[in-house]
């Protein structure tokens, strides 16, 4: 039986403490400010690339580069591994389909070899959830066909659930309008968004201040838990360079909720793009989330 190892891409914000303990393989997203391209050997720091971003200047996302990918997944298939990817999700980038593409020309020419490509349908520490249970069930002794079958079921009740600072990057990817995000700038208004089952982006309210949407979030964790919960489960909590803030919001899931493994990291520059400096969000397991009816 082949051996087998479960990549990511960097929109994970897999921190890399993990990256290292696990030898995870991690294909790169892209951004850009001007002409200049980062996300491969090229790297900004997370707080100069929000500070830039404070400042004015407004950077774009790109998709993972198809040769990048080739020449990673090569290096794992001439060692006679097998791959799980697990990848950002399809309906927010293209980056799922330049993957599937690769895979299926590597596949004609190492025949005997198993790629399977995840549609994780989630963002950030949503896809580092999915690869640490499937390192988990790994190493367990589950077989590569029962993980990527339990990573499909698993991947329904990632909740991602998040409030940004600022209305102007969300009017910019066109999440709202221009007249929103004037009133609710004058207003003060934070609003939440979460990823649906389809892996898009759906706003869900509003609340007026910083501090009572951070504490929201907490609430709409605890009501989209399971009831037989499991305080052992990884929670993300991914921030916009607000690490005070994240901090804050972690002590309420651990004193409230009682759970015990917290991952905090920074938005990696090209979701950051998006979502802007002061964006926050909880990511964990739980209820199975719902049919979304999407905005028109």
């Amino acid at each position: 039986m082949r051996d087998f190892i479960i990549t990511t891409d960097s929109n994970s914000d897999l921190p890399a403490d993990y990256i290292k303990k696990l030898g995870t393989v991690i294909i790169p997203q892209y951004y850009s400010f001007g002409d200049t391209v980062y996300g491969d050997e090229l790297h900004m720091q997370p707080a100069e690339f929000y500070e830039r971003m404070k400042n004015g200047e407004l950077p774009q996302s790109q998709a993972n580069n198809p040769a990048v990918i080739e020449d990673k997944f090569r290096n794992l298939l001439d060692r006679g591994l097998d791959i799980i990817h697990i990848a950002f999700s399809s309906a927010l980038s293209g980056s799922y389909n330049n993957v599937c593409m690769v895979a299926n020309e590597l596949k004609e020419d190492y025949p005997e070899a198993k790629i399977t490509i995840i549609d994780s349908l989630n963002v950030s520490l949503g896809e580092t959830i999915l690869l640490l249970r499937a390192t988990g069930l790994k190493e367990q002794g589950y077989s590569y066909d029962n993980i990527v079958s339990d990573l499909e079921n698993y991947k329904h009740h990632i909740n991602v659930q998040f409030t940004v600072d600022d209305l102007f990057h969300l009017q910019r990817g066109g999440r709202v309008s221009k007249a929103t995000a004037l009133v609710g700038s004058a207003l003060n208004l934070k609003p939440f968004l979460m990823v649906t089952d389809a892996g898009t982006l759906t706003s869900d309210g509003t609340v007026r201040g910083r501090k009572k949407s951070l504490r929201n979030l907490v609430e709409r964790m605890k009501n989209t838990l399971e009831d037989t919960l499991d305080t052992t489960a990884p929670v993300g909590i991914v921030h916009g360079n607000c690490f005070e803030e994240a901090k804050e919001v972690a002590e309420l899931v651990r004193t409230e909720l009682g759970f015990t493994n917290i991952i905090i990291n920074d938005i990696s520059p090209s979701i950051g793009t998006h979502a802007g400096p002061g964006a926050l969000g909880i990511i964990y397991y739980g209820k199975e989330k719902p049919t979304v009816k999407e905005e028109k």
